[in-house]
């Protein structure tokens, strides 16, 4: 029951922390423009692929995830 308790608290945190990133989404203009993301355009083209933005919101979920598995994982 202990183990549930924390989880429902860390899903929690997380849906705090998505909703205050949606909440100012509009205003983080340095997210998804950073150097290392690719956009060309040509014409009536244009192909956008977050390269650095990725690699970056990859690492902080990494790290995230491993310091909450590892406070579920102390008993």
């Amino acid at each position: 029951m202990k183990n549930l308790g924390n989880f429902l608290i860390i899903v929690g945190v997380f849906a705090l922390i998505f909703g205050i990133l949606l909440k100012l989404g509009g205003k983080l203009r340095w997210v998804g423009k950073l150097p290392g993301d690719i956009l060309i355009r040509k014409g009536n083209f244009s192909f956008y692929f977050p390269l650095a933005s990725s690699l970056l919101a990859s690492l902080f979920l990494s790290l995230l995830l491993f310091f909450i598995f590892k406070i579920i994982g102390k008993k």
